[in-house]
């Protein structure tokens, strides 16, 4: 048969079921799919969808935690021509209203467990958008993923599809208000799942994890990695540590990635001296630094080979990456160096590449680079000044060309003439005994423009205020820097994604120093 899904991410399941088709390609609880089931299936899939009138460039949305039919109907709208929109499921019913009539999607998947929930219930149908359950477990009934595709055909659709059309949009995690779809073609993704493929030397007999969300660049682009080179993806629903445990010995991983703080909640469980974890060859970790006191025992005890890697959703991940080797050799936030999909640079604000030693704006260009945001053509030209794409990050090359993450773009406070990373102010109020987590912002302040306020909660059964705060900062900070108010507070506003909201806190403190 002619095979007109060229350089696709359809066609790489296809590809994959050609060489391992009786290999397993997803694990789940015990149960085993193959890379030949998943591509059937997903062929399946797609020849129900373009059978119920959906046509080329047509949205279907999806709303699930992992699971089979996750990947079954991701790759099944891919290989259809569709765009894919996976919705965080952790997200409210507001929430992901916006993303679905936002992004116009034609239909939308939705767990089974998800939308027996009564929260769900009712604002499910209130959208308005025809709907399909799945990871229904028993269920095969009218309106379930088993349903649709029981009769299809196994074979591929015959469609032509362009490599640079459009492939999925997914919407960032809205820290500074409404989410943006970001854009992203077949070869944008394709691009970063190679590259992620070669970064950490993948191979058929690897089992990779599955326990951050597939609904996330990260974690798809690095299990669409493991299907690409006939690996296998052990599928968590969501992360418990007891759970987690049992599946990395049950289907011998040997590569995961995870939360510095999911690490620390598995390292810490009882559960973990009864867990073998001898298939376990590299530990990712993302989305925050690792304390070098939990790092080296995570080292001695968990894994001896971590690493960090680094992106985000309109560039695809991984964009840098910390290998294992330089982990303990470079304090800070280090991220490393750049993947082989794309370049990294250090920018000034008026377009100036800068060098070692200097602070400015992380830019990247290379084909894994968003097509831009939907329907916000003024937010996508500002991401892509000077032909590179802006992250709104702040780092710094060292002298032997690594990268150092220094804060958020919009991190960095004006106060009386001098800037200061929100992130310095951080680290120091997080190096006193009892701070568990602390947020630092700019607000406005007549005399000092903008003031540095942090608000920070304590551990439980520590105690501390203001002043002793103020005084431990004096110990590593300039005076410009120490906060001129901390509030002690009891929680954070946060995304659902774990996101610390400073958004929130600048708007609801706004009138703090009026």
């Amino acid at each position: 048969m002619h095979d007109r899904m060229q350089d696709t991410l359809g066609n790489l399941v296809s590809r994959s079921a050609r060489r391992n088709g009786a290999a397993p390609a997803l694990l789940e609880n015990g149960r085993s799919m193959s890379h030949a089931r998943l591509d059937e299936d997903s062929n399946r899939f797609a020849h129900y969808l373009l059978a119920g009138g959906l046509q080329a460039g047509d949205k279907v949305a999806m709303l699930s935690p992992n699971s089979m039919d996750f990947v079954v109907a991701a790759f099944g709208i891919l290989k259809a021509g569709l765009v894919w929109v996976p919705v965080n499921a952790m997200l409210s019913p507001a929430e992901v209203g916006y993303i679905v009539h936002h992004a116009e999607a034609r239909l939308l998947l939705v767990d089974a467990q998800l939308a027996a929930h009564p929260a769900w219930s009712a604002a499910l149908p209130a959208l308005g958008v025809p709907l399909l359950r799945c990871a229904s477990g028993t269920d095969d009934g009218d309106g379930t993923l088993a349903q649709a595709i029981a009769g299809q055909a196994a074979t591929s659709p015959e469609l032509d599809i362009d490599e640079n059309t459009l492939a999925l949009i997914m919407y960032t995690s809205g820290t500074t208000g409404n989410p943006k779809g970001a854009m992203h073609s077949h070869r944008s993704v394709l691009a970063a799942v190679m590259s992620n493929a070669v970064t950490i030397s993948v191979v058929p007999r690897d089992v990779l994890s599955a326990t951050l969300p597939l609904f996330h660049c990260a974690q798809f682009s690095m299990s669409a990695a493991a299907l690409a080179c006939g690996a296998a993806i052990s599928l968590s629903r969501g992360f418990d540590p007891a759970a987690v445990l049992a599946a990395l010995q049950r289907d011998r991983v040997t590569v995961m990635a995870a939360l510095p703080a999911m690490y620390g909640a598995m390292l810490m469980h009882p559960a973990r001296a009864g867990t073998d974890l001898s298939a376990l060859r590299l530990a990712i970790y993302a989305m925050a630094p690792m304390a070098p006191v939990l790092l080296q025992r995570l080292m001695h005890e968990f894994c001896p080979r971590f690493a960090l890697g680094s992106g985000q959703t309109e560039m695809f991940p991984m964009t840098v990456y910390f290998p294992p080797e330089q982990q303990l050799q470079r304090s800070g936030n280090c991220w490393g160096q750049s993947t082989p999909v794309n370049d990294t640079a250090i920018m000034d604000p008026d377009g100036q590449l800068l060098g070692a030693g200097e602070i400015g704006e992380i830019v990247h260009r290379g084909p894994n680079a968003m097509l831009g945001y939907f329907k916000e053509p003024e937010a996508t030209a500002a991401a892509r000044r000077f032909g590179w794409h802006h992250t709104g990050d702040l780092g710094m090359w060292d002298e032997d060309g690594h990268l150092h993450f220094k804060g958020r773009l919009k991190d960095m406070i004006k106060t009386g003439g001098e800037n200061v990373p929100a992130i310095r102010v951080e680290e120091a109020l997080l190096g006193h005994p009892a701070v568990a987590v602390a947020a630092v912002v700019g607000l406005p302040h007549h005399e000092w423009i903008e003031a540095v306020t942090a608000f920070v909660c304590l551990k439980p059964g520590q105690t501390a205020d203001a002043s002793a705060l103020q005084e431990h900062c004096r110990a590593t900070l300039a005076g410009f820097e120490i906060p001129k108010h901390i509030a002690i507070v009891e929680a954070l506003p946060m995304t659902s994604t774990g996101k610390i909201q400073k958004h929130v806190l600048r708007a609801s403190h706004e009138s703090l120093y009026r």
